[in-house]
């Protein structure tokens, strides 16, 4: 293999993935691949419906994502296709553009996505807060579960602009269900609950469905059903070049970005998972490339945006899944469904779909952290949470999302204030002494001052009146040994506590200085104001600084008031009697 194909991403993880493959391997990955096979059926079919298009979409759509973004992906383990999530952002985007609109607008965030991954930014998806993930992964759940109240009722209700105004409706406007396909959607829903108990070898939503549809059909309840499923993945109706806006791509802008931001999200958020649970790499920027190359050849075949599906990531990963042939056979499984049995699968009832969906919007919700921020009694992130869940039902999740790391952001800086603590004290002599400090007595005209928390633009106000009093103390020491960063306001700050009590012919020292603060006073100015001699590593260094130099050269505070100090006289007697004259000296922290 030439030298420059070896170093590219993808042929690396693949030398590494099969390296030592063997017939064992092959086998583990047959038996996960028809595992996954068998759990993404049914709910290709019921994501197909639940995104606006119909089942066949949902279907061609999981066997091109199983075999392009499966065979590309930067994990061993990954599985994609239609997901719960992405259904209920494209409920929207198809409700104002059509199923055209969602197609171009797909198109568009693949190429954005390939440019996520080139430019190497995947690594930044991290930067979204859980409660933030939290909020608009359960605002999803709440968008497909009132998505799938008519099929589950068997009612035909008017389309609303969002998932809160459609709830609302069905309060003000009450409709009479169909008992026949309750009964559909309660037999699926109880099956998926009930036979993990028993056995998890056979999904239970498959099970479920065969059920709903035997009832349906066995009984002859007239309920709406899938209807014919092309036996091809080249859908009468897709995407193709000549019926693409040009002219009006500007328009579809926005929708990409939802499903761009979506994509990556649960995209590389499924990877960290897996990676965790499998023990193998994951690439999040080949994940991002490999995400956007399905994403744009996906629409000229019919299907909807693809996602990798943390669900049938996990069944995969515990069914022994080795490398990416298990994504690869669980694609040719469905395939063969569609090409074998699809005058089968024709008759399924679109109740019992629902069924999965309202099961699936469950499980959906991250549960684990929402007990965490409940039982935790973390007020900040249960109201990031909870503004960014109705954010997501009331409005598009590019939007919430901004929201919710908005409100993140206002929060944290609140408790980062918060958290910044000013505190003071007099020297204490006896405390210096068990040190080992030469310290007998404390001039009370040196007092210390302790920082605490981050020194930036939220707390400045604080730092500011906790200096007021300042002016009764002759010599300030300033430790700083708590404060993990400072910015431009907080320097700003600093600088005119120095320049204030310069200018009442004071003195002010800084100790323990953090490097990236130390840094900072660099850049400002703040340590060309003190000088290197203003700069300790400990206060207590400081502290006997001050006091041999007022030994030696006096006391400005004294002297400029004509009082004596008994600390002064005691110093030079011990001076004088060790008969040793210290020159001052400042002591630096240690440089990196």
């Amino acid at each position: 293999m030439p030298p420059l194909f070896a170093r590219l991403p993808l042929i690396a993880l693949l030398r590494r993935e099969f390296a030592g493959y063997s017939l064992a391997s092959f086998q583990r990955d047959l038996l996960a691949g028809l595992t996954v096979g068998a759990v993404s059926l049914p709910l290709a079919l019921a994501f197909g419906v639940a995104s606006g298009a119909d089942a066949p979409a949902g279907l061609v759509t999981a066997i091109l994502a199983g075999f392009i973004i499966g065979g590309l992906g930067g994990a061993a383990y990954q599985i994609s296709g239609p997901t719960g999530a992405m259904s209920a952002v494209l409920i929207v985007i198809g409700s104002r553009y059509g199923l055209e609109g969602v197609w171009v607008a797909t198109l568009l965030a693949g190429a954005m996505m390939i440019m996520l991954g080139l430019f190497q930014l995947g690594r930044y998806i991290a930067f979204i807060p859980s409660p933030v993930i939290a909020g608009f992964t359960s605002g999803i759940a709440l968008i497909i579960a009132i998505s799938q109240l008519d099929n589950v009722l068997g009612v035909t209700t008017p389309t609303a602009e969002n998932a809160l105004e459609k709830l609302l409706r069905y309060v003000t406007h009450p409709v009479v269900p169909d008992w026949h396909a309750l009964t559909l959607a309660v037999i699926v829903m109880a099956t998926m609950l009930l036979l993990p108990r028993f056995t998890r070898i056979i999904p239970g939503s498959l099970v479920g469905i065969v059920l709903a549809t035997v009832v349906s059909v066995g009984f002859g309840w007239q309920v709406p059903i899938i209807g014919d499923i092309p036996r091809t993945i080249l859908l009468e109706h897709r995407l193709s070049w000549t019926n693409i806006p040009w002219s009006s791509l500007s328009d579809l802008f926005l929708p990409a970005v939802s499903i761009t931001a979506l994509g990556a999200i649960e995209s590389l958020l499924c990877g960290s998972v897996g990676a965790t649970m499998s023990g193998k790499p994951f690439d999040t920027n080949q994940e991002l490339i490999a995400q956007g190359v399905g994403n744009m050849v996906i629409p000229f075949f019919g299907g909807v945006p693809a996602t990798a599906a943390i669900a049938r990531t996990s069944v995969a990963i515990k069914s022994g899944a080795v490398t990416r042939l298990t994504s690869i056979i669980h694609a040719l499984l469905l395939l063969l469904s569609a090409l074998v049995l699809a005058p089968i699968i024709r008759y399924v009832p679109l109740a019992g779909l629902g069924g999965v969906l309202l099961v699936t919007a469950w499980r959906m919700n991250e549960w684990e952290s929402i007990h965490f921020f409940v039982n935790s009694r973390l007020k900040h992130a249960m109201i990031g949470f909870a503004i960014t869940m109705l954010a997501t039902a009331a409005l598009d999740l590019t939007q919430a999302i901004l929201i919710g790391i908005v409100v993140s952001a206002v929060i944290y800086l609140r408790q980062s204030a918060i958290s910044t603590t000013v505190t003071s004290a007099p020297v204490n002599a006896q405390q210096l002494q068990a040190q080992g400090m030469p310290i007998t007595e404390a001039c009370p005209s040196i007092h210390v001052y302790y920082l605490t928390g981050p020194i930036f633009f939220g707390s400045v106000t604080n730092v500011l009146e906790a200096f007021e009093s300042a002016g009764d103390y002759q010599s300030l020491i300033i430790s700083m040994r708590g404060v993990p960063l400072i910015d431009a306001m907080g320097a700003q700050a600093l600088h005119q506590i120095v320049d204030e009590h310069h200018a009442r012919g004071g003195q002010v020292l800084f100790t323990a200085l953090q490097p990236t603060v130390l840094e900072m006073f660099k850049r400002t100015g703040l340590f060309a104001l003190v000088g290197a001699q203003g700069i300790f590593w400990s206060s207590a260094t400081a502290i006997v600084e001050l006091h041999e130099q007022r030994a030696v050269a006096g006391c400005p505070h004294c002297d400029a008031h004509g009082d004596g100090c008994a600390v002064l006289r005691m110093a030079k007697e011990r001076l004088a009697h060790e008969g040793a004259a210290h020159e001052p000296q400042a002591v630096l922290p240690p440089q990196n």
